[in-house]
């Protein structure tokens, strides 16, 4: 059944139950209740003049189903993202430029870590992926900070009723060497968060010189996070 934006569906449920005492039957019953559902399609607040971390995104908080989401008492996302390395674009990574001789070609900043860490926030949510909230084809993401999307993230996270319990990512690349950042990365993901840094993990791998991560041409990293009911 299609509804308009701002159109009000209202559903009725019905449960039977039944009640029985010691000296007799069961005897059946059953009640209804009306539900009333405010559909309406999520959309994106425009962006004017310098992004910032302050811009976020209005998702519809109407239910858009008769069942709501299963309430549960730990959420685990796993994020994962992959960009290409060219001359001529900076490195971002966990929102620190890393000197390097290559960066990231993407729509946004092009910040691997905080792609996926998104991407594990709101898979543990169940919500759409960071390319439908954000996509790439929209051109007010155009070079934008990608701190935008963490913000935004941590935003439904909340709302859902959800702290962050830890966060463990990966980073893979061949070059260059990221121990001398990741006291830097670790700190300023963990700001972003709004979390102690305790509870956040950062850790690198080369690829052995196999393939394109491994030759230099490409950066990936994986996020692992669990949400805890507050």
């Amino acid at each position: 059944m299609a509804a308009s934006a701002s159109s009000l569906t209202s559903l009725s449920f019905s449960f039977p139950f039944s009640i029985s005492t010691k000296s007799s039957p069961p005897i059946p019953f059953s009640c209804s209740f009306p539900c009333n559902l405010h559909l309406k399609s999520p959309r994106i607040v425009s962006v004017s003049g310098a992004v910032t971390p302050t811009t976020s995104v209005e998702i519809d908080k109407s239910p858009i189903s008769a069942t709501p989401s299963k309430v549960l008492p730990f959420r685990v996302g796993h994020g994962f993202d992959l960009h290409r390395l060219e001359p001529g674009y900076p490195l971002i990574i966990g929102g620190i430029n890393i000197p390097h001789d290559r960066g990231c070609e993407a729509h946004s900043d092009g910040d691997v870590l905080l792609h996926c860490v998104v991407d594990a926030i709101l898979g543990a949510l169940g919500l759409p992926d960071i390319g439908q909230i954000f996509p790439d084809n929209d051109p007010k993401w155009k070079g934008c900070d990608s701190s935008v999307f963490v913000h935004e993230s941590v935003r439904l996270m909340h709302e859902a009723g959800y702290d962050i319990g830890n966060l463990d990512a990966t980073l893979i690349l061949q070059r260059p060497k990221l121990s001398p950042h990741k006291d830097a990365i670790k700190a300023n993901l963990s700001a972003l968060l709004g979390v102690d840094s305790s509870v956040v993990n950062i850790k690198a791998k080369t690829h052995e010189k196999v393939d394109s991560l491994g030759e230099n041409r490409s950066i990936a990293a994986h996020t692992v996070v669990l949400l805890m009911k507050k």
